[in-house]
């Protein structure tokens, strides 16, 4: 028979894992129609039993958002909204998928990004596309400037330990120049549903410490970058057995808002619009 204690720690676990998968949900990890690691592969990125998953993949499923098939897997089918009860929890960790929502809803639109490959900032853009697209929202012009790392320059991370091995640089490279050539095709379709576009690209000498996204000049998300050694599989499904990478889609947000004139600007936020103004303006 299960003890209070056990029923507690089983239930912060299963809220560990829910809150999790959740995150994947709005952040961009998880797409519509993606399917999702197999429940094995769950259980060891998470380091929880097959049974938490297996309940946290019910109640997903419950709610709507996945289906699965015998055989086949686990798929997305919706994704959370800003209306639900997670994302309206104060408690909750922001999301780039509610503050680029909120900033769509409005007529001016800025985004400045600053990240490793833009993966994630893209998908959310791509759905914010959508919707304008879908005549859902209207805003009149958007303006995104983003700053990525040379593909000139030697980068700290992603890269193989062996100097000679190139290929784990060469597959970010790759995926950077697919991913900016996919923001172009949006932008593009911004364009042709009436909205006044300016996208701008320039890029850095140096491998960023933190993914940072400031949103119409109000919002500020940082989440920081933390190198770690192992294995990176390639896209012919390769593997290099060592390797420096960091989280990218997963890495955890911070929330910071720009104070009223006059007021402390305890927040931090003039501190990243200060640090974005002068890195943009001195990368080429």
């Amino acid at each position: 028979m299960s003890t209070p204690k056990h029923r507690e720690a089983g239930g912060r676990i299963y809220s560990r894992v829910h809150n999790a998968l959740w995150l994947r949900l709005t952040d961009g990890t998880y797409r519509v129609g993606d399917m999702l690691p197999a429940q094995r592969d769950l259980v060891k990125d998470l380091q929880v039993s097959r049974d938490v998953v297996q309940k946290v993949l019910k109640d997903l499923g419950d709610k709507g958002f996945l289906v699965s098939v015998r055989g086949s897997g686990t798929r997305v089918i919706a994704l959370p909204t800003t209306n639900d009860s997670e994302a309206d929890d104060p408690q909750a960790r922001p999301t780039l998928y509610e503050y680029m929502g909120k900033a769509f809803r409005e007529p001016e639109v800025s985004l400045d990004l600053v990240a490793l490959t833009a993966e994630t900032f893209i998908g959310h853009f791509r759905s914010q596309t959508e919707l304008v697209t879908a005549g859902k929202i209207k805003p009149a012009r958007v303006t995104v400037r983003m700053l990525l790392p040379s593909e000139d320059t030697p980068l700290e991370y992603p890269r193989a330990l062996d100097p000679k091995d190139d290929r784990v640089r060469l597959r970010w490279r790759n995926r950077v120049r697919r991913h900016t050539a996919e923001m172009g095709d949006f932008c593009k379709e911004l364009e042709d549903a009436g909205v006044e576009v300016k996208l701008l690209i320039r890029r850095m000498q140096r491998s960023p410490d933190f993914k940072l996204i400031l949103l119409n000049d109000v919002h500020a998300l940082v989440g920081l970058y933390s190198p770690v050694v192992g294995p990176i599989r390639l896209d012919d499904g390769t593997i290099v057995s060592r390797a420096v990478d960091v989280k990218g889609a997963g890495v955890n947000l911070h929330h910071y808002e720009r104070r009223v004139a006059g007021a402390d600007d305890v927040s931090q936020f003039g501190d990243y619009r200060e640090w974005f103004d002068s890195r943009w303006n001195l990368s080429a």
